[in-house]
């Protein structure tokens, strides 16, 4: 595993350019110098053929003759009256050239050979100077990249070695950290990143810690009252009555529901539920579920209106379908009005069927309306003991739907009461009957 930091890799990798391109431009003005040196002469001269080409039968020929000896010191005679200069010796090296014979057309018709004579100066002289002033060049080159190098690898590394520090007081669970990126665009979008998800992390956690005060207290209570009146039963067992062994049935069916509940959450939130989907009478099932529920409420005076037109099938998983609703209902009953009544509404919508529960309670602030499908979310601090339900059934009514691949809503106004609902897609109309 590599450990080295980044601004050592950045400040090694800015260090082996500057020496690759130190290392070329060696290469080129010293071993490779008298090669390049004879090509650039070669096509020179292959230049001053086609300009001559160009010009033979002008009668400036013999000015751009002479332009070309003096500017390109390439000497342009007659074939016939050409004669090689004169060699010199220097440095002991005899000193090369280029030369070509090449034939033009007149515009008498006639043909004139013209002998193009350049010549190739020995360059270790120039080649001996190059080296001076390179090493001149590769040693300030060196300090200038040493010192480049430090400052880039520095302004680099230093914003991500500060977005570190702060995601390590983030992993032990400090939620008040502040990531600041400076400098590079993906820094400062990895800062706001982190910072959101800083901030999710925090509202989680406060919802967690909130989740877990509140199943405190729903199983502390009903355990409370099984082990009051198991402990009367025991005491006093010729006193038994069978309101006393209903509330232990009744508190024992109530941690059942809210330990199944929790399950449903883990499933959901690690995906390891799978629907059974099969067609049934959505009608049925909703009446059905009412009928239970109202058997259960009705001693407490609350009351449940069903109102639909046809019986509606829809092809679903029967038992979740049946918890959504019943989520929904038990919410409802849990926050309705003085008049203790629910209206369950069944309604046809094209090729929908749209399930409203509607309370006539205190209703939802606006700004709470985003969260109460959230697992965590209540709507105070303050905690109390449904009637019936557990209180996390709108997390999984959420759920429920979107693996059905539905829609829910709600639509609330403070102390003018609440329509909860879901959508789900219906069978063919010619499967339904009144």
């Amino acid at each position: 595993m590599n450990s080295k930091k980044i601004k050592w890799n950045v400040f090694i990798y800015f260090l082996i350019f500057t020496g690759f391109l130190l290392g070329l431009l060696w290469i080129f003005q010293t071993v490779f110098l008298s090669d390049m040196y004879k090509f650039v002469r070669k096509q020179e001269m292959n230049s001053a053929i086609v300009q001559v080409e160009e010009n033979i039968n002008s009668p400036k020929l013999d000015q751009i003759l002479f332009e070309i000896e003096l500017n390109k010191e390439i000497i342009v005679r007659p074939t016939k009256d050409f004669q090689r200069p004169g060699q010199r010796r220097m440095n002991r090296r005899q000193e090369e050239s280029i030369t070509k014979e090449h034939k033009f057309k007149l515009e008498n018709g006639k043909d004139t050979s013209l002998t193009f004579y350049a010549l190739i100066t020995p360059v270790d002289a120039t080649v001996s100077t190059l080296k001076i002033q390179l090493l001149i060049v590769s040693i300030i080159m060196i300090i200038f990249s040493i010192i480049m190098a430090s400052i880039i690898s520095k302004r680099i590394s230093k914003p991500i070695e500060n977005i570190n520090k702060s995601a390590k007081k983030l992993a032990i669970g400090n939620y008040e950290v502040d990531f600041t990126g400076e400098g590079y665009l993906e820094v400062r979008e990895l800062s706001n990143t982190l910072n959101i998800a800083t901030k999710e992390l925090s509202k989680v956690e406060k919802l967690r810690r909130d989740l877990m005060g509140n199943i405190s207290h729903d199983l502390r209570t009903p355990l409370a009252l099984i082990y009051s009146y198991a402990e009367i039963m025991n005491d006093f067992p010729e006193e038994i009555t069978p309101d006393q062994s209903q509330v232990i049935m009744d508190e024992t069916m109530r941690l059942t529901s809210l330990v199944n509940d929790i399950l449903d959450i883990s499933n959901f939130e690690t995906g390891n539920y799978e629907l059974s989907q099969s067609r049934f009478n959505l009608t049925e099932v909703l009446e059905e579920t009412i009928n239970r529920t109202e058997e259960f409420i009705k001693k407490n005076g609350y009351s449940l209106k069903f109102e639909y037109t046809n019986h509606i099938y829809v092809d679903a998983d029967k038992v979740k379908i049946t918890q959504a609703f019943y989520n929904l209902l038990t919410n409802a009953i849990n926050h309705t009005g003085n008049d203790k009544t629910v209206w369950i509404k069944q309604i046809v919508e094209d090729d929908m069927v749209k399930i409203q529960v509607i309370d006539n309670g205190e209703g939802i602030e606006k700004k709470d309306l985003p969260n109460i499908w959230e697992r965590y979310y209540k709507l105070n601090n303050t905690h109390n003991r449904a009637l019936i339900g557990t209180g996390l059934g709108l997390s999984i009514v959420r759920e429920i739907i979107e693996l059905h691949g539905g829609k829910y809503g709600v639509e609330s106004k403070p102390r003018k009461g609440s329509i909860f609902w879901f959508s789900l897609k219906r069978e063919n109309k010619k499967m339904e009957c009144k």
